[in-house]
């Protein structure tokens, strides 16, 4: 049986807001229809009576176009659930992306409403002979998000 990595779901406050975030920053763009899910159908699948959605699914940069995964960014009409994990919480912790120029990543990241959890690091990593470039952040919702890269030699 082939098995195939296909969407991770970010449940958002204001999907629109988020899913647009995520294409000014990391250049995602929508794949498919908008998703306006309801009914019979949704209330048994979700297991929540009276459940809504409305969203999209955004495609992850770095993918020949139709055949990389998608992040899916929807908002509950019926909202269960606290706040979304922080790094260190159980369940989904982060999205990454690598990026050519972290800083400049970062800075674009915050000027569209995202925030820092944490300090820009470099890191060297002497068994790879490369410099990790890395930073957790916020996105406008409170998810967390890794920007990072990879650099051959001792960059610190």
């Amino acid at each position: 049986m082939k098995i195939k990595y296909v969407h991770t779901n970010i449940n958002a406050f204001d999907w629109q807001k988020l899913s647009q975030f995520y294409k000014d920053v990391f250049g995602c763009y929508t794949v498919g229809p908008m998703r306006n899910l309801k009914g019979e159908w949704f209330e048994k699948v979700t297991g929540i009576k009276g459940a809504a959605v409305k969203g999209e699914h955004i495609a992850l940069p770095g993918y020949p176009e139709g055949e990389g995964p998608t992040l899916e960014i929807f908002t509950y009409e019926v909202p269960v659930g606290d706040c979304p994990a922080h790094i260190n919480g159980y369940g989904f912790a982060h999205i990454a992306f690598q990026v050519e120029d972290v800083e400049q990543t970062f800075e674009k990241f915050k000027a569209h409403g995202g925030s820092s959890n944490g300090e820009l690091v470099k890191a060297y990593y002497p068994s790879l002979d490369q410099t990790l470039t890395i930073v957790y952040a916020l996105d406008p919702e409170g998810n967390s998000v890794e920007i990072l890269n990879w650099t051959p030699g001792n960059c610190e």
